[in-house]
């Protein structure tokens, strides 16, 4: 089974440098012509079911890849961003001035304090593994391929299960852009990165 790990279209705050989590901020232009780009690219790419964060600049995202297709979308609170409680609005100069605490959050996420009211790389570990051990392993059986669209931080979760990283290299090969695509084979209950 192939699973397909799409991160969501630029938005208005990812255009002002602003950090999101879970505030539910929509996509913009730009990230709406970026989904249907990605639409065409897979418009003859099969996939069986489509899972989607369900904050709206993924929901958005998962429609407009679909198109006209016929595929199911299904949503799970599981596949929200990062929670960065009192922080999310701030600006990304903010978030990684010299004097922040946060600053760790790319270099050296070991070191990464929890926002008051947010959530630690821990628990986002902890909610995507379960996410993939309960709905997506056990659709190896049943499905050629899936989608997942969902978000920058909350999609590097996935891949630490899926790659079986720790916090400190949680990032692995970097942070996705937005309407990127990581590509993942899931066979006899072992995973493999096909395109990352």
């Amino acid at each position: 089974m192939e699973v397909y790990i799409v991160r969501h279209g630029k938005t208005i705050w990812n255009a002002e440098g602003r950090l999101q989590g879970h505030a539910d901020i929509e996509l913009n232009e730009e990230g709406r012509l970026a989904a249907k780009e990605l639409c065409q690219k897979l418009e003859n790419t099969h996939f069986d079911i489509i899972f989607s964060s369900p904050l709206r600049r993924a929901y958005e995202t998962a429609k407009l890849i679909r198109g006209l297709r016929n595929i199911p979308i299904v949503t799970d609170d599981r596949l929200k961003e990062i929670c960065f409680g009192d922080m999310e609005g701030i600006t990304c100069d903010e978030w990684f001035d010299e004097k922040s605490p946060y600053r760790f959050f790319f270099t050296n996420p070991e070191l990464y304090p929890t926002p008051p009211n947010g959530e630690s790389f821990e628990e986002v570990c902890n909610r995507t593994k379960n996410f993939l051990q309960n709905v997506i392993e056990p659709l190896e059986a049943s499905a050629n391929r899936i989608m997942i669209v969902a978000h920058g931080a909350l999609n590097k979760g996935l891949m630490c299960h899926i790659q079986n990283n720790d916090i400190c290299h949680y990032w692995g090969c970097g942070l996705q852009k937005n309407c990127e695509c990581s590509i993942f084979q899931l066979e006899n209950k072992k995973w493999e990165t096909i395109k990352e």
